[in-house]
C-alpha cells in the first residue's frame, strides 16, 4: 500500500479519535480498513478525509466519523452474528468485520451490490450479503446479536426488533443502532432488547442519513 494512503488513514484515525471517540477497539479496526479501495480512482485522493464522498446510483460512501458513531454504539463482538441494513460501499460491513463479527448486509440497489461485493471478496471480508428490502430484516438467517441500520428511517421497523436476540445468560442484550427522523436529519436511537417483549431505548446525536427505503 502506498506510503500516503498509511500516513492519511493514520491522521484520519487521529482526528476522529480528537472527535469523541473513544473505543479504541473501533479505532484500530478502522486503521486497517483501506477505506480507498471502496471509492472509485478518482477519489482516492480524498478517501481519508473525513467527509462522506459520491458513489454510483447517487449513493455515499459515509463520513468516517459516522461509521466510527455507529460502530461504537453497537460494540459488536468477535462472534457475534451483525445484520447490516444498508451495504452501500461496503466499508461499514468492513469495519464490522474487522471486529470479528459475522456480518449480513442487505442492499436494495443491484448494481450497487455487485460492486461492493467484489471488492469485499477482492479485499478478503466474508460479508454474506442479499439484495432486497431492508426493513424486513432477514429472518431467514436471525436472530441478530446486533443490527445496523445506515439509512434513515421514519420510524423504526418492526421487524428488526423481532430479529433482534432475546436475552442470554453470559452474552450482552442485543442491540439496534438506527437514525430515526425525518428529510431535516435523524436521532440516532439504540434499542436493547431486555426481554422477550420488551425493549430498553436510548437517544443520542443528530445526524443526516439518506433515507430507509421499504416496500
Amino acid at each position: 500500500m502506498p506510503q500516503r494512503f498509511k500516513r492519511a488513514r493514520a491522521q484520519l484515525i487521529e482526528l476522529i479519535r480528537e472527535k469523541g471517540i473513544t473505543n479504541e477497539r473501533v479505532l484500530r479496526a478502522m486503521g486497517k480498513v483501506p477505506r480507498h479501495m471502496f471509492l472509485e480512482s478518482g477519489l482516492h485522493g480524498r478517501a481519508y478525509e473525513d467527509h462522506a464522498l459520491p458513489l454510483i446510483l447517487n449513493q455515499t460512501i459515509s463520513q468516517p466519523f459516522t461509521v466510527a458513531y455507529q460502530t461504537s454504539l453497537i460494540d459488536a463482538q468477535p462472534r457475534e452474528k451483525v445484520l447490516e441494513i444498508g451495504t452501500g460501499s461496503g466499508y461499514q460491513a468492513a469495519v464490522l468485520a474487522e471486529l470479528g463479527a459475522r456480518v449480513y448486509s442487505i442492499e436494495r440497489h443491484e448494481a450497487l451490490l455487485q460492486r461492493t461485493n467484489a471488492i469485499l471478496d477482492g479485499l478478503g471480508y466474508r460479508v454474506l450479503t442479499r439484495l432486497g428490502d431492508g426493513t424486513k430484516g432477514w429472518s431467514a438467517v436471525g436472530p441478530f446479536d446486533a443490527i445496523l441500520v445506515t439509512a434513515g428511517g421514519i420510524e423504526v421497523p418492526q421487524a428488526l426488533l423481532e430479529q433482534l436476540r432475546e436475552p442470554v445468560e453470559g452474552k450482552p442484550h442485543a442491540r439496534l443502532v438506527i437514525p430515526v427522523g425525518g428529510h431535516n436529519g435523524q436521532t440516532m436511537l439504540r434499542i436493547t432488547r431486555t426481554g422477550p417483549d420488551s425493549y430498553e431505548e436510548e437517544a443520542f446525536d443528530e445526524f443526516r442519513f439518506v433515507p430507509l427505503v421499504g416496500s
